[in-house]
């Protein structure tokens, strides 16, 4: 009969395995394979979930474009009127390449002092210097503090929204999205997206995504281009489908504080005239009836008149009771981009990929990420061998070393139940994490054993458990060395690191909480003659 108040560590760890095999094996729990989030593959005997290194794909990591004034003074003047007015100073941008934020924080990283709030003037577009954002913000009158390369947090941060939600839209499962910051303070965007090729999501994720509808009408001789659609004023966005007479669109829904608008800009630029009109924009550009042109990232992807039908409504003042219309495309490829675009919506500013930005794009094929799952194994399983090994004939009793293996394999099987339960992925640096948790768990048993049994045999439990008590001092000292070593690791956003030291702190916590423990009482089980 086993007594539980005596043994009620070994029921514990006991306990914790069960819930680990049931977390690894159960179905319940199996990954749903069209979720996003970290999933890049999923085991098919296990819910274990591989990180891009274990299952192939793509990682992007790059900074983003841009030059940013802290401390400006708007003097009073309104954001969007400030980005126009340092846009028409700066060569090459426009006023969406210009970001004017009130009050907001400077977007310091964390190895530069942080001085409050400031208001800042981010140029995003490309090639532009410190010098002549200082020119612009001196020309127009608004005074600044400093000006420094890169972006702020806000921007990051929207990137990072924008980019997931582009990765979603298109329908790349497991493709994650998010901000690491190197130990020089510099902020990097990291894109991970699984079975896909460098080139496919290096062209997602780098182009801009802006998409505006323009007006091209005739004035006076000459033509004009006015923007009348921007992508928030959609209320919705359809999926991109193929007529069989009318090509490739995206059916949309203007905003209804927006339709009014757009329907008098029609009937004034002529394009909702009586009868439609008729674009011949690609063939005779200086030549053709009004048009509605669509701008992607700006360049014009396609010129498209108006049928008789939407005309008449526009006129009449009825479109604006029901303002759904078709974006038309040349091909279904490019219908598809454009709905991805507008509902991910325009990146305030693009991912730097030139070499001396450190930007880089890498590729795993699938059977590279095979090689590594089944190389990792066959570290992990040499590491117990030799493990095993040295205990064996350290202690030359079965009674001490194979507890000692047991138990310290125990914690492995508990580590990965817990990776299967949250659905994190393993990748090269968590299976270091696993490796380097078994070194440091025999480790600690051997301290163990070796501090119970150095002074002879153990007469009673008392002997025993003042020996044992000694040993798991020395440990748990060592235990919390390792954890204040790993957490800023574990907290700040270094990339692979983070999964090592995370795994790392786990394993030595369920250690020192339960598998130690645990060890102590099969130890004192076999070994104390008076029991």
């Amino acid at each position: 009969m086993v007594d539980v108040r005596d043994n009620w560590r070994i029921l514990l760890l006991v306990v914790f395995i069960l819930i680990s095999g049931f977390a690894l094996f159960s179905p319940t729990l199996a990954a749903d394979g069209g979720g996003g989030g970290d999933v890049a593959a999923t085991s098919n005997l296990t819910n274990l979930q591989y990180g891009l290194e274990l299952s192939g794909g793509t990682r992007v990591r790059a900074p983003l474009v841009g030059v940013t004034a802290e401390g400006v003074a708007f003097g009073g003047d309104d954001p969007r009127v400030v980005e126009q007015n340092v846009a028409a100073e700066v060569e090459g941008a426009g006023p969406a390449d210009v970001i004017a934020r009130p009050g907001a924080a400077g977007g310091r990283t964390t190895a530069q002092p942080q001085s409050g709030a400031s208001s800042t003037v981010e140029v995003t577009a490309e090639n532009v210097t410190s010098e002549e954002l200082a020119a612009a913000l001196e020309a127009t009158g608004y005074e600044y503090e400093t000006i420094r390369q890169g972006v702020t947090e806000s921007t990051r941060q929207e990137v990072v929204r924008i980019l997931q939600n582009k990765i979603n839209e298109a329908g790349l499962s497991g493709g994650t999205v998010q901000q690491v910051t190197t130990a020089q303070g510099e902020n990097y965007v990291l894109v991970e997206v699984p079975n896909q090729d460098a080139s496919q999501v290096r062209e997602l994720v780098s182009e801009r995504g802006t998409v505006v509808i323009e007006a091209y009408y005739p004035t006076d001789g000459n033509y004009t281009r006015e923007v009348v659609l921007q992508q928030e004023d959609f209320q919705s966005i359809g999926t991109a489908q193929e007529g069989q007479s009318s090509g490739a669109y995206v059916p949309v829904t203007v905003s209804e504080s927006i339709a009014p608008e757009f329907q008098q800009s029609m009937v004034d630029t002529g394009l909702a005239q009586e009868g439609g009109t008729r674009c011949t924009y690609q063939q005779n550009p200086n030549g053709t009836e009004p048009c509605l042109l669509l701008v992607v990232n700006g360049e014009v992807t396609n010129a498209f008149g108006m049928s008789p039908g939407l005309a008449d409504s526009l006129r009449s003042g009825s479109w604006a009771g029901d303002p759904v219309f078709q974006l038309q495309t040349t091909n279904i490829s490019e219908a598809q981009q454009v709905s991805i675009n507008l509902r991910a919506g325009a990146l305030p500013a693009q991912l730097d990929f030139s070499q001396a930005s450190g930007g880089t794009v890498s590729y795993i094929s699938p059977s590279q990420g095979t090689d590594f799952r089944v190389n990792s194994l066959i570290t992990g399983i040499v590491a117990v061998l030799a493990v095993s090994g040295v205990v064996f004939v350290r202690y030359s009793d079965g009674r001490v070393a194979a507890p000692m293996v047991v138990t310290a394999l125990s914690e492995v099987v508990i580590l990965l139940g817990f990776a299967a339960g949250i659905g994190y992925p393993l990748d090269l640096s968590v299976i270091a994490g696993f490796i380097a948790v078994i070194g440091t768990g025999v480790d600690d048993l051997i301290i163990i054993a070796d501090e119970v049994m150095a002074e002879g045999e153990i007469n009673s439990r008392r002997v025993f458990q003042s020996r044992f008590r000694k040993a798991f001092w020395v440990i748990g000292a060592a235990a919390a060395t390792t954890v204040l070593a790993m957490s800023p690791l574990a907290i700040l956003s270094l990339g692979d690191l983070q999964g090592f030291a995370i795994f790392t702190i786990l394993g030595v916590l369920v250690g020192v909480l339960i598998t130690r423990p645990a060890y102590g009482d099969i130890l004192r089980a076999l070994t104390t003659i008076d029991r």
